[in-house]
């Protein structure tokens, strides 16, 4: 808008006859503030525009392993393969979902539900094990894949079926902490096997996002002071504040 107002200013300027004097006054008495509003207001657009970019990836970036949030439900990767996937704490929370970490130790069921047809003719194997890597949410499947005893670091396993529509387990959690869910979904060819690997955390109450947020806002506030120019001002003023200092001594 203060764009728009600079445009008209200048061309109201062109067109202007003051009995005064020429339009060129009019023009320059005017033109510095309605120009210093427009670059204010560039720099709002930016700030907005990086807000708006970072904050829509956000969930996206901190997703644990193979599960991502989508539009209506929590996103799983099998190769490229998807599955809606949501996880249950019957006992305490009831019909509340949740996408990857639990808050609670406690009964836990996990719920799959087919993006792909694919999925409902492949023979999956599900398998949570703790986290034996130290990796947390950053665990990947070649971490998994140096892990030299699996059985020993598995809490469930669900051997391979077949689930046409919905696929279910159901776990209960004794203690709290890192774990790892690995999905494996495979053919009759033995050489076409798909996997997945989701770390999650069980008796979570940390903070959310509300860190990151207050970080990114932080950011966008230095960003806001290093473009108008406050940290030039705020030099000079204690370079003056210093040299009278000094003079007084």
């Amino acid at each position: 808008m203060q764009l728009l107002h600079a445009a008209t200013v200048i061309l109201c300027c062109i067109l202007k006859q003051d009995r005064r004097g020429p339009s060129i006054v009019y023009l320059l008495r005017h033109f510095p503030v309605t120009l210093k509003r427009s670059v204010q207001t560039a720099r709002h657009l930016v700030c907005c525009s990086i807000v708006f970019c970072l904050t829509s990836n956000l969930q996206s970036a901190i997703a644990h392993g193979s599960v991502a949030a989508g539009d209506d439900a929590c996103l799983i990767q099998i190769g490229y393969l998807r599955a809606h996937f949501k996880i249950y704490l019957p006992r305490t929370r009831q019909f509340e979902e949740f996408c990857e970490d639990l808050p609670e130790v406690t009964e836990s069921l996990f719920v799959m539900e087919y993006a792909h047809n694919a999925l409902g003719k492949m023979w999956i194997d599900f398998r949570i094990i703790r986290d034996v890597t130290g990796l947390g949410k950053f665990t990947k499947q070649v971490d998994i894949e140096q892990i030299e005893d699996l059985e020993s670091a598995t809490v469930f396993h669900q051997p391979a079926v077949i689930e046409p529509d919905v696929y279910t387990i159901v776990q209960h959690f004794d203690e709290p902490g890192w774990y790892i869910g690995i999905i494996t979904a495979t053919t009759e060819d033995p050489n076409e096997i798909y996997t997945a690997v989701f770390p999650f955390e069980v008796g979570f109450t940390g903070f959310g996002y509300w860190p990151l947020l207050v970080l990114l806002i932080i950011l966008l506030q230095l960003f806001y002071w290093h473009t108008d120019g406050s940290f030039t001002r705020w030099r000079e003023k204690f370079k003056a504040d210093m040299t009278r200092v000094i003079h007084a001594s």
